[in-house]
């Protein structure tokens, strides 16, 4: 290149361009935004390496046998307070209190059933709509599942009197009101799977309830023989039977899932989803199946899941990285990490 005066033009010549270096730009890695700076990894992470997340500790808040066990404890105590005062031991006719309690104790449990997932996950509407959904067949269920009760109750104990048994305080007496409480965590099941849409949630709910019912129905007169009988031994009794029911609903249905989501990070770490439904939402609209809330990032409906045979295909409607990858259509496969805004999710897989 030439330097002579400064009113002279400038020429470039080929050997000049030949010298030229030019600093190789450094790509900057694309990331999800999120609002409060975590990091989920970028694009440009190295295939098969999982993004950098920060997780979070589950709290056992979000662990459905802790709220379901509470809600059935909540539920079932509630209803026994509402038909204790109009309860009258050892007298004959009719006393409201004895016909109502355990049909209302029924009902109430499985309200709570109904609204507890609903609560967890911070959906006010989802709530107000179980509510309606499940108030009013728990208590048309409670009313149908007491009479059959009651039935079974009494070929049990016509059963248990032709063997000789003739006092509460012989096991195979427990043993028979174990069998008919059964019948009452059936109606917890059944409406806990109607209002989540479920038949296999419904299936579920029916064996934990069944399950937990038959623990609560076998320790109740043992219960009444160690409080004296009365308002105590009833409300200690029915309270076990609320929590055993929810307590073993939450367990079967954890334990015989089948593909989930596993919340890694973000406001619901520690809680899964179970996929029971062909098609699953998640978004920022509440009544999204997987409702993810506090990120505004995060579309009503971002993106769905699909039941393709034996597989799980991911839908994206929005933003969605899996394992660092961004993503618009893919099978998921055991051990995915997805991240949707400021969460993450580990799909999981039960080994066939």
């Amino acid at each position: 290149m030439s330097t002579g005066d400064s009113n002279q033009a400038i020429r470039i010549t080929a050997e000049d361009l030949a010298d030229v270096q030019v600093a190789a730009a450094t790509p900057q890695p694309f990331k999800p935004a999120d609002p409060e700076g975590r990091s989920y990894g970028s694009i440009t992470d190295a295939s098969g390496t999982d993004p950098v997340t920060e997780s979070s500790k589950g709290s056992i808040l979000l662990q459905g046998w802790f709220y379901l066990g509470a809600a059935g404890l909540i539920g079932s105590l509630a209803g026994w307070a509402i038909c204790e005062p109009g309860f009258v031991d050892g007298q004959g006719g009719f006393h409201w209190g004895n016909f109502f309690i355990v049909p209302v104790v029924v009902a109430i449990m499985t309200l709570g059933f109904g609204i507890a997932e609903s609560l967890v996950e911070r959906s006010a509407q989802k709530a107000l709509i179980r509510t309606a959904l499940a108030l009013p067949l728990g208590g048309v269920l409670g009313f149908v599942f007491y009479w059959i009760a009651n039935f079974v109750f009494a070929v049990g104990v016509t059963i248990c009197s032709q063997l000789g048994v003739t006092t509460y305080r012989n096991p195979a007496f427990w043993i028979t009101r174990a069998v008919a409480w059964t019948v009452f965590g059936v109606a917890g099941g059944v409406v806990y799977g109607i209002i989540g849409q479920s038949f296999k949630k419904a299936k579920f709910g029916v064996l934990g309830g069944m399950l937990g019912s038959a623990l609560g129905g076998i320790l109740f007169d043992p219960i009444s023989m160690g409080t004296g009988g009365g308002a105590p031994s009833r409300a200690f009794g029915f309270a076990l039977f609320g929590v055993a029911t929810g307590i073993m609903m939450g367990i079967v249905e954890s334990a015989l899932k089948d593909r989930w989501f596993y919340v890694t990070a973000g406001p619901l770490a520690g809680k899964q989803f179970i996929l029971y439904k062909q098609q699953t939402s998640i978004g920022s609209d509440q009544q999204a199946d997987i409702y993810l809330f506090k990120d505004p990032s995060i579309l009503p409906r971002h993106a769905r899941i699909e039941a393709n045979g034996t597989r799980m295909r991911m839908r994206a409607l929005g933003p969605v990285f899996v394992s660092g990858t961004p993503v618009s259509d893919r099978v998921l496969l055991d051990g995915d990490l997805v991240q949707i805004g400021r969460y993450a999710f580990r799909y999981k897989e039960k080994t066939r």
